[in-house]
């Protein structure tokens, strides 16, 4: 058997549903997944060929370890997604990057660490967010112009970057999700929050459920996708907004969710992938 490294957290703050699917879809193609947390040192065991970065959903609150760590790692063998991937992805001012290249996206205003003014963008409501930040943390949802809202933007601007956004409404009606392994698309997941939320992440009471990509849904995500640092074993598409006028919310080219179990034959497709990017064989 072939061995690829599948890269977790140290500590899962939920189950990762997708892992024991890759591990099973791997073992069909004659390769082993072998899981280890992202932040063991020590040597690559040896043999193995590639490394794939999967539920590291605890990177956002160690940023530079993180980085520094894969970067190590990509010494030894390739990694996917790779390094500078990891590095523009993780920082939410790729938003304002991708508006720039005419993306449609969720209007965002960065403000960096030191800031304290609230953008005036027209909303009644705004969110106010982490630039560095996964699974909602530190992500709050204010009266916009509100002392809460810039209390919450000066904490969060007292150690780092913030990104301040109108909140969406069309949020309470799902984000929809397209997963891509190698550029192509997989399946598309619709993510509905729970009715007194608007977060949409299992934790915090959203569902999810299958549903088919529009034509302008997957125009946007292959656009948006365009932007980004090329090659790309995987990737996640987050839209809002009406099916025939998406705009994205987050690219999550780091440690998303895949939403396997609601894919039927995408742990598959991600393991095929996944073989594809192994060196050919001496």
């Amino acid at each position: 058997m072939r061995d690829v490294l599948l890269l977790t957290a140290p500590t899962l703050p939920r189950d990762d549903v997708d892992m024991p699917l890759i591990v099973d879809a791997l073992a069909a193609r004659g390769v082993r997944g072998l899981v280890r947390g992202w932040t063991e040192t020590g040597p690559v065991p040896a043999g193995v060929e590639l490394a794939v970065i999967r539920s590291t959903w605890d990177y956002a609150a160690r940023r530079t370890e993180f980085l520094d760590a894969m970067g190590a790692l990509a010494e030894d063998i390739p990694l996917h997604n790779p390094v500078p991937v990891l590095a523009w992805n993780s920082h939410k001012g790729y938003l304002v990057e991708l508006a720039a290249a005419g993306v449609p996206v969720v209007p965002s205003v960065l403000v960096v660490r030191g800031g304290r003014t609230l953008p005036d963008l027209g909303a009644e409501r705004i969110v106010v967010k982490p630039a560095v930040s996964a699974g909602a943390v530190g992500v709050g949802l204010f009266p916009a112009g509100s002392a809460e809202a810039a209390t919450h933007l000066a904490a969060l601007t007292a150690t780092g970057d913030a990104l301040v956004q109108p909140f969406q409404e069309s949020v309470r009606e799902g984000e929809r999700s397209l997963l891509f392994f190698d550029g192509e698309l997989s399946h598309a997941v619709r993510k509905i929050p729970a009715p007194t939320d608007f977060r949409v992440q299992e934790q915090h009471g959203g569902r999810n459920e299958a549903v088919q990509a529009s034509p302008a849904d997957l125009d946007v995500a292959r656009r948006a996708l365009a932007v980004a640092p090329a090659d790309l074993l995987y990737a996640r598409v987050d839209l809002v907004g009406p099916t025939d006028a998406p705009l994205v919310m987050e690219l999550e080219l780091i440690e998303p969710g895949l939403f396997l179990p609601e894919g039927p034959g995408s742990a598959e497709r991600f393991a095929d992938a996944i073989v594809g990017r192994l060196p050919a064989a001496g």
